[in-house]
């Protein structure tokens, strides 16, 4: 075959059909494969099955926060070292995510699963049987362990279940059992604490994760995490993966935006107690009305999440700054309290989906895995550290000062959010330059060399040859 004109042999690996060909027939092909492959039924018995995995943890790890004042009367401490016993189970699960899930990568997820929230349950009964402070931080410490490989494992669980198209719908089903805890968990335990002892609501937990052993074994479906390699390829380290550094962000993101959170929400009874003016028996309730917020903000975060799921993000963000700003400026008027609660609840209640939406597409399923240790990771870091730093300052600033500083640590999440993002979209354009410039070149190319000369002209062999 020769080019049109000029008698060079172009050979038929080099011939490219022209673009409109080429996209009509990608199309083609597409459109042929989606009606021969339907997407298999989407597993509503798994993903509700990890949802109430989700919400038992979830439950555990914050009860502390609604029973500051029950947990420091009994073990004779003080309230701010009761809101440490959130900072200790956190700073656990960061420390042990990563290298228990790089142990523990060629187990079976669901039997690890299984395996993790049996340690979760003698967790929280040594917690209910604790004689002491000490005690009782060492219960924590055996939870954070658990709680932590739990995570590193169900965080990627969902997208290992669902094609890659259906991951955001996945994680708004799992991310319901966290919010659930927020309306359900940690108010019911609050208020089960309240009339009968704090004890009572980590027994209460260990038989529920009891029963949720069941239906782990019985409706959550296994899956195969090992990434096969394509014949020839290489197995790369996953520091080298080109969506790492994107990921990493996520988790900075992540931490910030948490740790701003936990600033002021780890003494949020105290500050309802204390400085709000409500009697004691109702710091349940509130928690119930900002967790139930917390539903509805999830229930939008999935409606705009895949539509806008970066202005859904910005709007959050910046609602949950307006939020706490109000409460902090105007923590002696009730019904502004709670009004300024419902928005905060809502606002932050999508917040966590959409993160890790956003990590799930933005990872390679090769370290997919890896960064939802990360993703774990990082979330403790910020619950441990806005605990640690919400509880340095309790002493030393009006309580409702502390949302002052949540909604400035926050507002700089915002900020390099809007860098990133803006870096990518020039990136995006770039991009977009270079492929426009591609097109432009002839549809027809030869196998003759481009001389390294600069100028030169390379010569070319009689036609007939």
């Amino acid at each position: 075959m020769r080019m049109p004109g000029s008698g060079i042999p172009v050979t038929a690996r080099a011939f490219r059909w022209p673009r409109k060909i080429r996209l009509s027939m990608t199309r083609s092909a597409a459109s042929r494969s989606a009606v021969s492959e339907q997407d298999p039924p989407f597993p509503w018995l798994g993903l509700i099955t990890l949802a109430t995995a989700i919400f038992v943890c979830v439950t555990s790890e914050f009860l502390p926060t609604g029973l500051l004042p029950q947990i420091a009367a009994d073990l004779d401490v003080t309230e701010a070292q009761v809101g440490l016993l959130i900072t200790i189970f956190a700073g656990t699960v960061v420390v042990t995510t990563a290298p228990l899930a790089a142990l523990t990568r060629r187990f079976d997820r669901k039997h690890l699963v299984i395996v993790v929230l049996v340690l979760f349950a003698l967790a929280n009964v040594a917690a209910a049987l604790a004689p002491s402070y000490a005690w009782l931080v060492a219960a924590r410490v055996l939870g954070g362990v658990s709680h932590g490989l739990f995570w590193a494992v169900v965080g990627a669980y969902a997208g290992y279940l669902v094609p890659k198209h259906q991951i955001a719908r996945a994680v708004a089903v799992t991310s319901a059992g966290g919010t659930t805890a927020f309306v359900l968990g940690v108010p019911a335990g609050t208020a089960l604490g309240t009339a009968v002892g704090w004890r009572a609501s980590f027994f209460v937990i260990a038989a529920v994760v009891a029963v949720l052993l069941l239906m782990i074994v019985k409706f959550l479906p296994a899956v195969d995490h090992r990434q096969s390699l394509a014949t020839g390829e290489i197995a790369l380290p996953a520091r080298r993966d080109r969506t790492v550094p994107g990921v990493l962000f996520i988790c900075l993101l992540v931490l910030i935006v948490v740790g701003g959170q936990n600033i002021f929400y780890t003494y949020i009874a105290p500050f309802l107690i204390g400085s709000a003016g409500f009697a004691e028996a109702s710091v349940g309730g509130l928690l119930f009305v900002y967790g139930g917020a917390g539903a509805v903000g999830l229930v939008i975060a999935g409606m705009v999440g895949s539509r806008y799921p970066r202005g859904g993000l910005y709007v959050m963000l910046l609602t949950v700054i307006a939020a706490v700003l109000v409460i902090g400026s105007f923590s002696g008027i009730p019904a502004v309290v709670i009004i300024s609660l419902l928005v905060w609840g809502a606002a932050f209640g999508g917040i966590p989906a959409l993160l890790q939406t956003r990590l799930l597409h933005t990872a390679s399923p090769r370290v997919r895995d890896v960064g939802a240790a990360l993703l774990t990771t990082a979330f403790n870091i910020g619950i441990g550290g806005g605990a640690a730093i919400g509880g340095a300052l309790f002493d030393v600033i009006p309580v409702p000062s502390l949302a002052f500083v949540q909604a400035g640590v926050i507002a700089l999440g915002v900020v390099l959010l809007v860098v990133a993002d803006g870096r990518r979209a020039a990136a995006s354009r770039g991009a977009a330059a270079r492929e426009r410039e591609a097109e432009v070149l002839p549809e027809y190319t030869s196998e003759i060399p481009v001389p390294p000369q600069t100028g030169s002209i390379p010569r070319q062999r009689p036609a007939g040859r």
